[in-house]
């Protein structure tokens, strides 16, 4: 049986079992808008990374300053390591741009320096000792640094978050970091999708969290464990279209770009390719559609000069729509893109400037998340800092 085969055959089982009513509520439920509760009632503004245009990135300190700052979903990345601990970081490898060696786990430990090796190479020993907080990078020149800290597991940021928001109003989008090219470079699909639900079984925020991927593998997965759980396909230029037209590897085996297959031509039967994503997204089961705002080919990062070339298109976004999809583009940066995406009828903006993309939606009197108490919020990243 083949990929388009198992793909098509679970849809339309999901389909005919879940009544109308029941996918309403499911949606409502897994969704929130409809719902009403939580932070599910403001306009979505995702603190990318944290909000890494003020913030050293994935850390407990740009966590901290996402809530200070009012944004209504803290977006994050996890890795799995060695030793099977679900981790927040971005990267599949420990970069010297961002981090720095300070001694070994243990005296004599062959693997050190840990500075350029894979996470899910490295025991979260090891890890630990790494200073991830003292470098700024270059194209964020306004971020603060925070010498000395340490990457967090994704529990113990689920325990920092809780000391500020006590009531578990926040609502989360974690991203499994997996490589469907390099599949070597991180834990199969299977053991990335376990460690990470076993974390959010457990949590008290686990009816806010949205689980999103590149490699929609681990959404299929994810969708298998719990139904309810929210997923969302992030896709862009890379992952989405092969320029000879073969099959992406990270769509599970989805070809929006180039339908081959009578199959295929049958599923995804839009008139152009932006809206085939959007019908790729619907049939693994997703409920939101995350594109990258912007083409990598664009020679521009502003739409008002020429050549500008978008991702995210006006008939991707109504496709999505009318297929009961919300759509929440990254990693927008500029408010005329943000203008004319919310024109569109996108429901959120994953940005690195969660404070801008707030005061903005204010100005067009959206409604906005609650800004955390700072004082309260401090002391709590003071006290889970000197634990982590």
């Amino acid at each position: 049986m083949t990929v388009i085969e198992i793909v098509t055959m679970v849809f339309f089982s999901v389909q005919q079992i879940m009544a109308p009513a029941t996918q309403q509520v499911l949606r409502a439920t897994a969704l929130g808008p409809g719902s009403k509760s939580g932070h599910t009632q403001f306009f979505d503004v995702q603190a990318h990374r944290g909000g890494r245009g003020s913030t050293v990135e994935n850390l407990l300190p740009s966590f901290a300053w996402a809530l200070i700052d009012g944004a209504t979903t803290l977006e994050l990345d996890n890795g799995v390591t060695k030793d099977g601990v679900v981790v927040v970081w971005h990267d599949e490898e420990i970069q010297a741009r961002k981090c720095q060696d300070t001694v070994p786990a243990f005296p004599g430990d062959p693997d050190f320096p840990y500075v350029g090796k894979n996470i899910a190479n490295l025991t979260l020993a090891q890890l630990k000792t790494l200073d991830c907080g003292s470098k700024r990078q270059d194209e964020y020149p306004e971020q603060l640094t925070y010498p000395g800290t340490r990457i967090s597991t994704l529990q113990e940021m689920f325990d920092f978050v809780g000391c500020t928001d006590p009531k578990h109003q926040i609502l989360w989008n974690i991203e499994s970091k997996i490589d469907a090219v390099h599949p070597n470079k991180t834990t199969s699909v299977e053991e990335f999708v376990d460690r990470q639900y076993e974390v959010f079984a457990g949590s008290a925020y686990k009816r806010f969290i949205t689980y999103q991927s590149f490699d929609w593998r681990t959404l299929v997965e994810m969708k298998k464990r719990d139904p309810t759980i929210t997923i969302s396909a992030l896709v862009d230029d890379e992952t989405s279209y092969i320029p000879d037209g073969s099959l992406s590897p990270w769509l599970a085996g989805l070809n929006p770009f180039n339908p081959s297959t009578p199959e295929e031509r049958a599923l995804l039967n839009a008139s152009t390719p932006s809206e085939r994503v959007a019908q790729a997204a619907r049939l693994i089961g997703a409920n939101i559609l995350s594109p990258s705002a912007e083409s990598y080919v664009s020679p521009t990062s502003d739409p008002n000069l020429d050549g500008f070339s978008w991702f995210t298109t006006p008939g991707m976004v109504r496709e999505a729509r009318k297929l009961g999809l919300e759509v929440k583009p990254w990693t927008v940066n500029r408010l005329n893109i943000v203008d004319r995406l919310v024109e569109w009828g996108v429901d959120g903006i994953i940005t690195d400037y969660p404070s801008v993309v707030r005061r903005w939606a204010q100005q067009r009197g959206l409604p906005v998340a609650p800004k955390y108490p700072k004082q309260r919020v401090l002391a709590c990243l003071e006290q889970h800092m000197k634990r982590n």
